[in-house]
This record gives C-alpha cells, sequence and structure tokens, in this order.
C-alpha cells in the first residue's frame, strides 16, 4: 500500500499523480481557512478590549461629574449659611 505513496523524485511529489492542482488548491484553501479562523477572533477580541476600555473611562468620566455636581451645590449651601 505505501509502496503507491512514494515518488521518485520532488517534481513527481509536486505534480501529485496529475492531480496537482486539486491537491494544491485543497491545502491552500485549508491553510487560508485556518488563517482566517485564527485572525478574526484576534482581531474581534482587540476590537471588544478597546470598547470595554471606552466604556469603562466614559463611565469614570461620567461618575466623576456627577459627583462633582452632587458636591458643588452643598458647598454652595454651606457657603450661604455662613454668611
Amino acid at each position: 500500500m505505501f509502496e503507491s505513496i512514494q515518488f521518485a523524485s520532488f517534481s513527481e511529489f509536486v505534480e501529485m499523480g496529475g492531480y496537482a492542482f486539486n491537491v494544491w488548491s485543497v491545502y491552500g484553501l485549508f491553510t487560508l481557512f485556518l488563517a482566517v479562523n485564527l485572525y478574526l477572533p484576534l482581531r474581534r477580541k482587540k476590537q471588544i478590549m478597546r470598547d470595554l476600555k471606552r466604556r469603562m473611562l466614559l463611565n469614570e468620566t461620567s461618575h466623576q461629574n456627577r459627583s462633582a455636581e452632587q458636591s458643588a451645590p452643598e458647598i454652595a449651601a454651606t457657603a450661604g449659611d455662613l454668611k
């Protein structure tokens, strides 16, 4: 069985017994499929992390703004009481 799989030369290996286009196109498509399935999730993860960081910064700044707005009337009220 394995005797039929052996090739006499590298060019014979590349020709794949006349089926080179079919064999190498399948290898090429598999490599493309594998690369896309590795790249797209990594790119999506980076996008999600960027969005989460942006949301955290927006949330922190809005929280700080709310705290400043709430404390400002209290300061003004106590300053009015001192007069």
